[in-house]
Parts: structure tokens; sequence; C-alpha cells
């Protein structure tokens, strides 16, 4: 089979994750008879310091011929004295609107093989961590208007907009309801209802929504019990979906009790087969360059990145498995390495990975 990806590698540690799970990938195109025709583009950082801008029209144009897109992580301060317009993280919220992307899945899952990684006591993890957060993507307050003014007195006032549609609340509240039927048949919808129209708007849908999957055990929390849960007993989710904000928070906590960001992977999905796959770190700059960096949360990427957009289902669960020996086999990178464990580093992990595949 042929398929074609491109890469945005990025920026920070961007370049060094994405090269560690093509090299994964080059072992599945390998083993599997597969040809993958990858094509870098350039996003974010990289786009400005190149182009001028984070996101330019020939990669939003590569981008949708493509079958699937990699994406590793923009931004950094070497970009912050930009205007807010223009800085990295423009670039991917724009491929994501670009791309119509506006579900964000996003799975964290604790290896038993690093629960000493998980800063949560042993007792309340015992029973194990997985759970799915179903991310909306495109809306929200991120994608709002926006405004600074400068008063009579010389004081500023700053406005960002939330604002959602039934039609936006909808099909990202179906994604939930879908996803965990293809779990444990349990979901979380988490909201500010007490406070924000929003979140009421919010509510009001997913209980109407709630009606059409009975197999679902179905419920509402506030976004702040919802936090708490998420550190004192996080084994108790199976899917979490919410709006834009509240998803980009609780997916980074959930992460630390998988025991380390970087092990989370993500698909952003839109309509179609295409999807948008990144780990959900960002370019981390203090490392970049080092080898340093932890490659597996892009390489699960790329293995939900065969699953939903590839079909590849026994090759995706390869890439899965490899991970598992790789960790069960005692190899780590320093995010993930327990006190006196051995560090391996970014392209050595990837290889290990690979050559389990």
């Amino acid at each position: 089979m042929e398929k074609s990806i491109i890469l945005l590698r990025g920026d920070g540690i961007g370049p060094e994750i994405v090269d560690g799970a093509v090299t994964v990938l080059k072992k599945v195109e390998a083993k599997y008879g597969h040809t993958f025709r990858i094509q870098p583009e350039l996003l974010g950082g990289a786009s400005i310091d190149d182009c001028g801008k984070p996101l330019t029209e020939e990669t939003v144009t590569a981008c949708k011929q493509a079958d699937a897109v990699l994406l590793g992580a923009v931004g950094g301060p070497k970009w912050d004295a930009i205007s807010v317009e223009n800085r990295p993280e423009r670039g991917l919220l724009g491929i994501r609107s670009a791309l119509g992307l506006y579900a964000n899945l996003r799975p964290a899952y604790l290896y038993k093989e690093l629960a000493d990684a998980c800063p949560i006591k042993e007792e309340r993890v015992r029973g194990g961590i997985d759970l799915m957060m179903v991310r909306e993507l495109t809306g929200g307050i991120y994608f709002g208007k926006r405004k600074t003014v400068t008063r009579e007195n010389g004081k500023k006032t700053a406005v960002d907009r939330m604002e959602y549609s039934e039609e936006e609340i909808e099909r990202i509240g179906i994604i939930g309801f879908e996803q965990a039927m293809m779990r444990r048949k349990k979901l979380v919808s988490v909201d500010k209802a007490n406070v924000l129209d929003t979140s009421r708007l919010w509510r009001s849908v997913m209980h109407r929504l709630s009606e059409q999957y009975p197999q679902v055990e179905y419920r509402d929390q506030l976004v702040d019990s919802a936090a708490m849960q998420l550190v004192s007993d996080p084994g108790q989710f199976d899917v979490i979906v919410t709006e834009n904000m509240f998803g980009d928070i609780l997916s980074d906590e959930a992460s630390m009790a998988a025991g380390s960001i970087g092990m989370l992977p993500s698909a952003s999905l839109g309509d179609g087969t295409r999807g948008l796959y990144e780990p959900i770190h960002g370019s981390a700059p203090d490392i970049a360059g080092q080898d340093a960096a932890n490659p597996l949360a892009t390489i699960l990427s790329a293995a939900m990145m065969l699953r939903i957009s590839f079909g590849m289902e026994e090759e995706a669960a390869a890439v899965e498995s490899a991970v598992q020996s790789a960790l069960t086999k005692g190899f780590r990178t320093r995010d993930i390495a327990a006190p006196g464990q051995a560090v391996v580093g970014c392209r050595e992990m990837a290889k290990v990975v690979a050559d389990a595949v």
C-alpha cells in the first residue's frame, strides 16, 4: 500500500522526535511491503525564519493533498517577542483549522514498567490508567475574537471571546460517545456549567446525545472537580469529552498520571480519514539538539496514524508492542528513568523500537 505523509518537524526537539518516528515507520514500510512517500514542510518558528510567517499556503496545500500529517512541536523563546498573530503557535492553530480538524484524541495509558514515574501514590493507580481525552479543537476561546485596548488612563484591557455553537458541540460529543462505545462504555463530559453560558449549552447538547447512547454510562463533571479527580483517582475515567481550553489543560495533567508528558500521543481528526498526528508536549527548547528527548509519544502518534488514517491495524499494533518491548527491556529516556537507571538518547530509543517492530 502507498501512502503520502507530510512531516512538519517544527521547532526545538521537534525535528529529533519526528526523525525518531520516521525511523520506526521505515521499518514498518520494509516489513509490511508498504510505500510511505514522506515530504517535509515548514510550520511554526521554522516557517517564520524561512518564510516570514508561521504557516504558508504551500504547507496548507501539501497537507491537504496528503493522506496524513506527522508533526513534532512548535514554538520557543526565540519567537516570544513576535506579535501574537504571527507567533509559531498560530501556525499550529491555522493548520488545524485549514484541514478542518475539530476532534483531538489524546489517550493516556500508564505502562506498568513506568509505575515508578507516576507521581500518584501506588495504591491509587494499582488498577491501571487507561483513558481517552476527546478535546474539541477548532472552537472556544482559542479561536474566538480577541483584542487589547488602551483606556484613557493608559491602562490596558484585554478581551478573549469564548463561543460554541450547537453544531460544534454535537459533532465532538458524538465522537466522545463513539469512543466510549469502542472502549468501556463510560463517558464524562467536562464543563463549567455553573458559571459559563457556553458550558450550559454544551451540557444541554450532551444530555440530548446521551439519549441516543443508552449503553454508555454518562455523567457531567465540572472542570475543577475533574482536575482534582485526575490526580486523585485517574483510573476511574474511560473517556472524557470537553471543550478546547479545558481539554488542553486536562490532557497535560493526565500525562503526568501516565508517567511523563513524553509518553502521550494524539490524533487530530475531521470528517474524513486524513489526520494530523503529534505528541501532546511542547518543543522543549532547553534540551533541543542534545539527543535527550523522548520520541515515544511521537512514535505512538505514528501508530495512531497507521491505524486511523491508513487502516493498518496490524502495523499499528506492532509499533505499540515494540514500544512495550523497549520499556520491558529497561530502555529509558531521561524523563521516564528512575534514579540510578540507565538512560538512552532519542535516536537510540527510536532504533530500539524500530528493531522490535
